[in-house]
Order: structure tokens, then sequence, then C-alpha cells
């Protein structure tokens, strides 16, 4: 589903005089937690499932500032959790997220080299930044809400393994953001924006055959190959990109093919990923895959198990939003970078391979009918409650995500700088949302307007996130680092 641009919504609401000011000293205020924040979990870098440092401490920041945390676990997720303060509506919902990557640790140097720490794992997506942002941002909102006695209610909510596609979804299904009038989340990037791009709609398949094994030279006959059974799959789905339209991808990983040349392998696991552009282009494209993995298993005479590790929606985009959030990325960015800087993000640049002019210094208009091939599990919220996104400079121009060289800015001063802007953005913004009802309704509008009736239904076979259960072992450890960071932010027990 390509989503069009809606040129019948001619709403257009200039901001009221507000004064932000107020706000801005707000959130300066929580400059230093801020960046303690960012630059703590960019030491953690923890990988999807295992965020217990990160997960701890961002909450019990937000309980210290007086939210209150509950749910932890939500969809079997038990590092997620959701921060509430205030009553009464507006309800206005911040997502943070905090999982790290494999294999991008990097030193805060514009080369690549390892981190001082020895931790492999590292910050190429931002999330250090998308927490401290949201964490941030929430809780000038509440200590100016508290003052000016602005009405309304802030729900912050702790999102696992965003890097696994396979969050937000449970989240969602297990009904997290019911409530919500509106929602906001933000992501780093090379460019300063907002997120009203159309993402792809995901979904994971493990697939595994189960087979005979059988000495390969001696007595191959007596055997059934579970590894040709994953090849023809292979084949058939590679065959299969003839049959999908531009928008849709598909990815896949072999997991397991054998564990010796002379023995026939009784035993195959590939994880595929196939996107496309809706989720009814998801289930037409899922029960296609199923049927190439028993079509594989009856060529072979094997038998196969598929497994749907979860699945995402698209991003819903919504322009009356985009444009008030735009509004203020005007008013906070594009941010005034040293010369250091853009001579440290010009180096990245030079190291990569990528045009030499630094970090970007302009705010892009909004996007709208933008197609993007990567896909976010904010998608499933966006289904649930008009979602909208601030994306913001924090590494170079022309660097994607997901490199050496964005781990590297996250941690020093260009990632400093850009979380407490976003944070201001992302504030200013809340701040609309909780006092201009008319706002709100026109957002509403076109929120449904573009879901065109449609109701959302969880593209998961299961409610629950198994992935996402950590062992008893890794459950201790969790609650050492929430007692840890209770104990740092002087919490004495959490309130029933």
């Amino acid at each position: 589903m390509i989503i069009p641009v809606l040129q019948e919504n001619n709403f257009k609401m200039e901001n009221k005089m507000t004064d932000y000011s107020k706000l801005e000293k707000e959130v300066d205020a929580q400059a230093d937690l801020i960046w303690k924040v960012a630059s703590n979990v960019w030491e953690f870098a923890e990988l999807s499932y295992e965020e217990v440092k990160s997960s701890a401490l961002e909450a019990e920041a937000l309980e210290k500032n007086g939210f209150k945390i509950s749910d932890r676990g939500i969809g079997g997720l038990d590092t997620s959790w959701i921060a509430t303060w205030g009553s009464g509506s507006p309800v206005l919902g911040i997502l943070v997220e905090f999982d790290a990557l494999p294999g991008l640790g990097n030193d805060t140097v514009p080369k690549q080299a390892p981190a001082k720490s020895g931790n492999t794992n590292g910050h190429g997506c931002g999330h250090n930044l998308i927490g401290s942002t949201s964490v941030g941002a929430a809780i000038a909102l509440k200590n100016h809400m508290e003052k000016e006695k602005i009405a309304g209610t802030l729900r912050v909510f702790g999102c696992p393994a965003e890097e696994m596609l396979n969050g937000k979804n449970y989240m969602a299904s297990d009904g997290a953001f019911d409530g919500l009038d509106v929602c906001m989340h933000n992501h780093p990037m090379s460019e300063n924006t907002v997120w009203n791009f159309h993402s792809t709609a995901s979904i994971d398949l493990l697939i595994e055959w189960h087979g005979l094994a059988a000495h390969a030279g001696a007595f191959p006959w007596e055997g059934r190959n579970a590894l040709h059974a994953a090849e023809i799959f292979l084949v058939a789905a590679n065959m299969m990109r003839e049959q999908m339209l531009p928008t849709a991808r598909l990815h896949y990983q072999i997991l397991s093919g054998g564990l010796a040349v002379n023995v026939i392998p009784d035993y195959a696991k590939i994880l595929v990923r196939y996107r496309g552009p809706s989720a009814e282009n998801i289930l037409k494209y899922k029960a296609w895959l199923i049927d190439m993995a028993k079509g594989a298993s009856l060529s072979t005479q094997t038998k196969e198990t598929v497994t749907n590790l979860g699945g995402i929606y698209d991003c819903l985009a919504n322009d009356v939003f985009a444009e008030r959030m735009t509004d203020h990325m005007k008013r906070y960015f594009p941010i005034k970078w040293t010369d250091e800087e853009q001579a440290y993000a010009k180096a990245i640049q030079k190291e990569m391979g990528k045009p030499e002019d630094g970090l970007a210094v302009n705010v892009l208009p909004v996007p709208t009918g933008v197609e993007m091939g990567g896909s976010s599990d904010v998608g499933d919220v966006s289904w649930n409650v008009p979602t909208m996104g601030a994306v913001y400079s924090a590494w170079p121009r022309h660097i994607p995500p997901h490199q050496w060289g964005c781990t590297a800015c996250n941690g020093m001063s260009i990632g400093h700088k850009a979380t407490l802007h976003a944070a201001k953005a992302l504030a200013a913004t809340g701040l609309d949302l909780l006092t201009e009802p008319d706002l709100l309704k026109a957002i509403r509008d076109e929120f449904d307007k573009r879901k065109e009736g449609k109701q959302y239904k969880s593209l998961s076979d299961s409610k629950i996130n198994p992935r996402g259960q950590m062992s008893d072992e890794n459950i201790k450890n969790y609650e050492c680092c929430i007692h840890a960071a209770m104990e740092h932010f002087g919490i004495k027990e959490h309130k029933e």
C-alpha cells in the first residue's frame, strides 16, 4: 500500500503565541541527566532482549523524577516497562529504545577503532540518544506541566529489541498503547527532518528442516538431506523476487547446515525476513514462503517447521502532525556545529569514501509520499494511535545508520548536542499536543482517513515474544540492575 499525499486535507494551524522559553529551561535543567543517560547506555551497548542495565537506568531516572513505573514484562518482553505521570486527558505517549547492534563497537575517534571498554557491540543506530532524548523531554514536560498547571497524562514506554523488529509489535498486541491520544518518538540520523515516511512492513520466519543423518560416502542413500531442503527453499525464494513489488525486500541468513562434510546433515535452519508495503502484502507472501518450505520438504523427504518470530506494520504517515513537529525542528535545528566537530565528521566521511561535506546544516521540508525500504516496529504503534518522530543530525551526512562512524559520533559531543536539541523539539511538540485540542482533532482526523477503516491486527502468531523472556539468571541480573539504579537515584522502593 502506497500512502498518498492527502491533497484534500487543507488543515494548517500556525503555532499559537506560546512562550517556549520556560520549557526550554526545563530541558536545559535536565542536560546533565540527558547526557549521563546517553553516555551510560552508549557504554553498556546491550543487544536486543539483553538491555538489562539500559532499561533499569532509564526507568529509574524517570521514577526519580516523579513517574510511576508499571507493567514490566509487557508482551513477554522482560526489559519493557511503562512510566506514567499525571491524570486525565489528553494522554501523550513517548517511546524509548535502548538496544545496540553486534560488531559496531567503536571508540569516539573518527576512524574504525575498538571501543576502549572492549565491548564489540555498539550504538550504530543511536538508540542511546533515542532513550536520552525521550527521557529528558518527558521529565522537562512533566515539570513544566506541574508549574503551569497543564492537565494531561504522560506515558513513557521502554521498548526493547527494535533492532530485531520485534518489540513494540508485541507490546501493541498486549494493549500497551491503548488509551493514548497521540504518540511521539525520535531517531538520530544524518539529516534533520521528521519521520513522515512510509516504511515497509516486515515478517521474520524461522524455518527448520529435519532429515536423517547417514555416512555421506558409504551410505548416502540412507540419509535425507535437510541442507538440500534449505537450498531448494532458497532457490525458490530468490525466484520469487521476480513477482515481488519494487518496494518489497527479501533477506535471509543460513543459521545451520550440518556439522561435518562427510555426514548427510539431518538438520538445517534459515532465518528469512520479508518486507512489503502493507500488512496485507506481508500475509500474502508469508503464505507463499511457507508453501515453499513445505515444497522443499516434499522434494527431499524431510519435515519442515516454520515459526513466525514476529511481524510488524508499515509506518503510517500524518502530514498535520509532521508539519507541527517540523515547526519545532526548525526552532531548535540546525545545530551550530564547531569547526572541530565538522572536521571530525569530514574525517569519517573521508574514511568511508563519502562526500566530505560534514554535518547537516539545514532542516528538510516535511516528507510526503516518501517510500522507505527500511522498517521499524514503530509502525505497529502508528496503526494504533497517531504517531510522529523527530529525526535529527547526529552523524555525518551520506552515512547510513548501522555503521561504526555512527557509533563514534553517538558517544561524543556531536551526540551530546543532538540529544539535547532533540529533547527540546520533542518537548515543545508535546506541549502543543497537550494544549491545543484543535490540533489533536486534526491529527486524529487524518489518522482515521489514512487507516481507511482498517483495524489493527497483529502480524505475529503469538501474543507473547518468547525471545524477550530472560532466563532465571538474567532476571536476577536485571533485578540487581534495577536496585542499583534505584540506589544511584536515591529511590527507596517502588511505589505500588
